[in-house]
C-alpha cells in the first residue's frame, strides 16, 4: 500500500493498521497479547436488479472494493460482519449477486438483517444463505449479539398488503407514512433476556443490530420501537458497545452505559431530517452534540471507519470521502462519546433524560 495511507495507529500504540479501508476495523486488546484480535465490518451494500445480468454498478463498486481491502488487512480479521441491507428489494438475484461478492472474504463471515433483505420473504432466503436471524457467540472474553432488529407488528406484516412486492416497497421507502416502526419484538428479547442470564456482568458486550437500538427519529425509521426495553436488559452489564448501520451517517451517543455508534455504507449517503435543526418536540435530545456535514454533498456520510474496543468501548476513525476526517472516541471521564474535532468544548452539553 502506499506510505501515504498509512495513517491509523491504534490508541494503544501497539499497532499500527496499514490501509485507510471501506470498512470497519475493530480491535479488542485481552490481558494479554494472545488475546488482542480484529474483525472487520462492511455494512449497506443494497445491490439493485435492473434486469437479466444487469445490477447498478455504483453499488456493485462499493461492495466489491470493501471485500478486496478487507482481505488486505493486516493484522488479519478473525471474522468480518456484515451489517445489513445487502439487497435492495431483497430478490433472490439481488442477494445471491451480493453473496458471490461475500464469498470472495478469506475469514468467517457473521451477518445482521437488514429490512431490505427482510420485507420481500420475511428472510426465507437470506436464512438459506446466512443463518440464523439473531444469536450469539463468544470470541476471546467478548460476547457479541446479533438482533433482527427490522420486525414489525403482525397486522402490518401480513395482512395489509397484496403483494410481497407492494410490502417490500413499503417498507423500503424513506420518509413513507405507510411505513411501519422497527422492532425487536417480545420473542427475541425472550431469548436476548435468556441470553444474557448466562454472561457475567463484567464482560463486555458487543451488540450488532441493523436499525439504532434507540429512538433517533421515527419519520425516517431511525428508531426501534421496543428500544427501551432492550436497554433495559443490557443495563446490568458494565461495558456495552451496540454498532449499527442503516442511517448511513456518522451517529454516536451514550444512553446509561450503552454506547452507540454507527457504521458507513459502501451505497450511497442518506440525507439528514431537517428536524435535527429544530426544536426537542420532534426529535428525541441526543446526550452528545453532533457536527453534520454538508446534506447536498452527494459523498456526503459515506466512507469507512476504523474501530478500537481495546478498552471495552469504542472509539472511532472515520474516513469521508469529501469531508474533513473524524474521530469520535469514548471519554472516560465524562462518560459518553464525544467528537473530538467537532465537538467544541463550549458546545458540550451534560447527559440529559434520552425519551
Amino acid at each position: 500500500m502506499n506510505p501515504n495511507r498509512r495513517s491509523f495507529l491504534t490508541r494503544t500504540g501497539a499497532a499500527a493498521i496499514a490501509g485507510v479501508l471501506p470498512v470497519s476495523m475493530i480491535r479488542l486488546a485481552g490481558a494479554s497479547a494472545a488475546d488482542d484480535f480484529t474483525f472487520a465490518y462492511i455494512s449497506d451494500s443494497h445491490i439493485q436488479h435492473i434486469r437479466g445480468n444487469e445490477f447498478v454498478r455504483n453499488w456493485d463498486r462499493g461492495l466489491i472494493r470493501a471485500v478486496a481491502e478487507t482481505n488486505l488487512l493486516e493484522p488479519k480479521p478473525d471474522f468480518v460482519m456484515f451489517g445489513g441491507d445487502l439487497a435492495q428489494l431483497g430478490t433472490r438475484p439481488e442477494l445471491d449477486h451480493g453473496m458471490e461478492m461475500l464469498a470472495k472474504l478469506n475469514y468467517k463471515l457473521h451477518a445482521v438483517m437488514g429490512e431490505h433483505d427482510y420485507y420481500l420473504d420475511l428472510g426465507e432466503y437470506w436464512s438459506e444463505l446466512f443463518g440464523p436471524q439473531y444469536y450469539s457467540f463468544d470470541h476471546k472474553g467478548v460476547h457479541f449479539i446479533v438482533l433482527n432488529s427490522i420486525l414489525t407488528y403482525d397486522d402490518w406484516t401480513f395482512n395489509r398488503w397484496d403483494s410481497a412486492a407492494r410490502r417490500m416497497n413499503e417498507m423500503a421507502g424513506l420518509d413513507n407514512p405507510n411505513g411501519s416502526p422497527f422492532m425487536v419484538g417480545d420473542k427475541q428479547r425472550t431469548w436476548l433476556a435468556a441470553d444474557l442470564a448466562k454472561v457475567d456482568k463484567s464482560t463486555p458486550i458487543v451488540v450488532f443490530s441493523h436499525s439504532p437500538l434507540q429512538k433517533i427519529y421515527k419519520g425516517w425509521n431511525f428508531w426501534t420501537e421496543d428500544a427501551d426495553e432492550i436497554q433495559t436488559l443490557l443495563a446490568p452489564f458494565d461495558k456495552v458497545n451496540v454498532i449499527y448501520g442503516h442511517v448511513h451517517q456518522i451517529q454516536y451517543n451514550q444512553i446509561g452505559n450503552i454506547a452507540f455508534n454507527s457504521v458507513m455504507a459502501t451505497a450511497w449517503p442518506w440525507p439528514y431530517p431537517s428536524t435535527y435543526a429544530q426544536s426537542g418536540s420532534h426529535v428525541p435530545v441526543l446526550t452528545v452534540p453532533m457536527n453534520r456535514a454538508d446534506p447536498f454533498n452527494e459523498r456526503d456520510a459515506t466512507g469507512w471507519q476504523l474501530i478500537n474496543v481495546h478498552t471495552g468501548r469504542a472509539d472511532l476513525e472515520y474516513t469521508l470521502y469529501d469531508n474533513t476526517n473524524r474521530t469520535v472516541a469514548f471519554n472516560s471521564a465524562t462518560g459518553r462519546p464525544e467528537d473530538v474535532s467537532f465537538q467544541r468544548p463550549g458546545n458540550r452539553v451534560a447527559p440529559q433524560a434520552h425519551y
